[in-house]
């Protein structure tokens, strides 16, 4: 019997992959059901297309989302019981993969961006009420973001009850978000960092940087990186 390969390198598949323009019928499909039914209309007949797996159901969800989107890009991948809230606040670049069970709960007066190329895993949760995601961003299985929380105050009466503060979420471009990883209200994620599967980051990472734990620590620089001055002051 052969032994195990206990870790090998392959090519990297939905970062690498290049845009494909989606067909005319199916943009115009969105136009024309974007007419037909409007936004209350299309989100109940979503839930028609949202369990399935199959490549109809795929179309359907993806012409839905396009029709009442702010905007949405080509190459998108919207898995099966992707949930969300305000989708009309979101706006999606090119090649987009979100995968099944996530959930996206947007704000009537906020806005949720996700920039190009980026994968987002299996059951993730994102409160959108003010988000940024910029490009080729890896969001790992389960992740969770909160870009809110409730005040507190008066502190004699419910916590559930009180004023609700939304704060701004940031991940820059090429950033990694662990399996599992929450990242709190206000936080900016550097470009080009990791953040380790299971951490809660509470304050902003620097660009480069990795951090895990809980609460999230830097442990390193990326290898390859030359921290300046500035930088190192910055863990």
């Amino acid at each position: 019997m052969s032994e195990p390969v206990k870790s090998k390198i392959v090519k990297a598949v939905h970062g690498s992959q290049e845009l494909k323009l989606d067909p005319d019928y199916e943009v115009g499909l969105a136009e024309y059901l974007r007419h037909q039914y409007g936004n209350n209309g299309l989100i109940e007949l979503y839930a028609r297309f949202a369990i399935g797996d199959g490549d109809f159901d795929g179309l359907m969800r993806r012409v839905i989302w396009r029709a009442v989107a702010s905007k949405f890009g080509h190459g998108v991948h919207i898995g099966s019981s992707v949930g969300f809230k305000h989708l009309e606040t979101f706006e999606i670049g090119n090649r987009v993969f979100i995968g099944s069970h996530s959930y996206i709960q947007g704000r009537f007066d906020g806005k949720c961006v996700i920039g190009n190329q980026v994968w987002i895993g299996p059951q993730s949760y994102f409160d959108a009420r003010d988000l940024m995601i910029e490009d080729y961003v890896g969001w790992g299985p389960g992740a969770k973001v909160l870009g809110s929380s409730h005040t507190g105050l008066p502190i004699d009466v419910p916590i559930i009850k009180t004023d609700l503060e939304i704060k701004s979420v940031k991940v820059e471009t090429g950033a990694d978000i662990g399996m599992n990883a929450v990242i709190l209200p206000g936080v900016t994620i550097g470009k080009h960092s990791i953040v380790g599967a299971g951490a809660v980051v509470t304050r902003d990472v620097p660009a480069y940087a990795i951090v895990a734990g809980v609460p999230a620590r830097f442990l390193r620089w990326r290898e390859g990186y030359e921290p300046s001055e500035n930088t190192e002051n910055a863990k």
